[in-house]
């Protein structure tokens, strides 16, 4: 995978002055110790009260810096990527922000973490200052490890912590509060795809249909390798996981999940998770939901991680007050969908439907042939477009397939302002609207049915923009269209759609449409594909 860094060395020093330069840094500082101290911290701490310092290795950003702000952390300690600060940054950055409040430091739990955050608060604690550690271990991947790693809950952990020290919390009430929390949750995450540390040649341990269930935030292989399946059956395997490791409690505990994006699923795809989610039998137990977003993340991991929290009074509104972080989601109920009534919509099918057998085998024939062509099309398109309009123009036989009941087949004009209906309602891409605007401008033509569609491919030419030699579909559409107004014959609609198609494979440059986008070496000698489609179809309905 390409990816843009100058080297691997530089890319942590790099990564934080840019987020200091960005507006979710405006308010931070950091220590002037690269790049052996990467410390970012709140440029104007509330004095007197506890500082709360976290941190570790690079590359799950948002975390740690991203959390240091008003209400969450008060420093960030951050170490190389995947590796843990070193003792002195760490102990830099606790003489750099603890008065006589003290500090608490919040840890996940990786020997190297514990290791140097724990000298560093013994060093500290030798230099006259107050220090308590929390150390987070979340994760239930591995329900024997006697030590459970540190994962996305640690997150939360800020929060809680941040929240205490700012009530003015004495250190020690702040510590038990935390490790009260750190107690509650538990996470399990799952990925498709492990993430790549800037190494180079490195190649995926997963095949294509293999995913993995339980895998750590550094790209450590999980605890079981799984078959990829829909959406919402892998969330039933990771819910149903993460219940199995909940102790027995009473009906009435409830939860708050935190859904975090390990590094590169689409905000679209973690949309969809959170309403998998919602569909489990563990969600019937949650009240609240944090995200989804990235918090605690392993660079370009193709994965998430579900967090769950016990919630009482006091933890509900640490997580819910407001905090100056932009990388915090925010805590919200977990609810059902707002939904309002649709208003009044004019009626796709305003005309009584009527027959025609001749007409009903010719929309047959039509669909089946747009609907035998969609793979090809989409793979024509593919080259110099998105790749869906064989898709598009099939959804659109399907829908009007679907209402060949309901058309009023035995008259021209009232049939064609019904399919523009359908089309408005059902098609999509600019293809399903353009031919919308022909059949609604036809449908209201007084001309045969014939001229009134060479009258309907006007009015579309004038709204989308494309005239003939623009390499477009009204390539083979307007020749085609123009043939059958003067024979009437589908023979010759077909031989003149097909030159038309034929001739955008020597127009090096499209002026509408999505290959107008694309340069010319990308399109030369490849077909329109909306004016292929046109072809395509006009030939098969002559052939028939």
């Amino acid at each position: 995978m390409k990816r843009f860094f100058n080297t691997r060395e530089t890319i942590v020093t790099e990564a934080l002055d840019g987020f200091l330069r960005s507006a979710a840094g405006r308010h931070l500082c950091r220590l002037d110790g690269y790049p052996d101290t990467c410390v970012i911290m709140q440029r104007e701490p509330e004095h007197g009260l506890v500082s709360v310092i976290s941190g570790g290795g690079s590359g799950h950003e948002p975390a740690h810096a991203g959390f240091v702000g008003r209400g969450m952390l008060t420093a960030a300690v951050c170490g190389a990527l995947f590796a843990s600060p070193c003792v002195d940054a760490i102990v830099a950055a606790i003489l750099a922000t603890t008065g006589e409040a003290g500090c608490l430091l919040v840890v996940k739990n990786y020997t190297g973490d514990r290791l140097n955050f724990g000298l560093a608060a013994e060093r500290a604690r030798a230099l006259g200052k107050q220090v308590e550690m929390v150390i987070v271990g979340d994760d239930i991947a591995l329900p024997e490890s006697r030590t459970p790693r540190g994962v996305a809950g640690t997150v939360l952990a800020h929060k809680l912590a941040g929240h205490a020290a700012a009530q003015g919390w004495p250190l020690a009430r702040v510590a038990e509060f935390v490790r009260d929390g750190a107690g509650r949750m538990r996470t399990i995450g799952m990925a498709l795809e492990d993430c790549n540390p800037y190494e180079t040649g490195r190649t995926s341990r997963l095949a294509t249909n293999e995913a993995e269930l339980g895998l750590g935030i550094h790209g450590e292989p999980g605890a079981q390798r799984i078959a990829v399946a829909p959406a919402n059956d892998l969330m039933h395997k990771v819910t149903d996981t993460l219940e199995a490791s909940l102790p027995a409690t009473t009906g009435d505990t409830r939860f708050a999940v935190l859904l975090n994006n390990l590094g590169c699923v689409p905000e679209v795809e973690m949309a969809l998770l959170l309403e998998a989610f919602s569909h489990t039998p563990l969600a019937r137990r949650v009240s609240h939901v944090i995200g989804p977003a990235p918090l605690m993340t392993a660079l370009d991991m193709n994965g998430f991680s579900l967090t769950l929290i016990e919630l009482d009074t006091a933890i509900t509104h640490a997580l819910e007050a407001p905090v100056q972080p932009h990388a915090w989601p925010g805590m919200a109920p977990l609810g059902s969908p707002a939904v309002i009534p649709m208003p009044p919509m004019p009626d796709a099918f305003p005309h009584p439907a009527s027959t025609d057998p001749a007409v009903k085998a010719l929309l047959e024939r039509g669909a089946r042939i747009l609907i035998a062509n969609e793979a090809p099309l989409n793979e024509l398109d593919g080259k110099i477009g998105d790749g869906d309009a064989g898709s598009t123009f099939a959804g659109a036989a399907r829908e009007i397939t679907a209402a060949l009941d309901r058309l009023p087949m035995a008259d021209p004009h009232q049939l064609m302002t019904t399919i523009s209906n359908i089309l408005t309602q059902h098609a999509g891409g600019s293809s399903g609207v353009l031919f919308a605007i022909m059949f609604s401008a036809a449908g209201r033509s007084s001309a045969p049915w014939q001229q009134a569609l060479c009258e309907g491919l006007e009015h579309m030419m004038a709204c989308g923009g494309a005239r003939p030699g623009d390499r477009t579909m009204i390539d083979a559409l307007h020749p085609a269209l123009k043939a059958l107004a003067e024979t009437g014959s589908l023979a010759d609609a077909a031989r003149a759609a097909r030159a038309g198609a034929n001739a955008t494979t020597t127009m090096d440059t499209a002026r509408a449409g999505r290959a107008a986008y694309v340069p010319s070496e990308h399109v030369r000698n490849v077909p329109d594909p909306g004016a292929e489609a046109v072809a395509r179809l006009l030939e098969g309905l002559a052939r028939d």
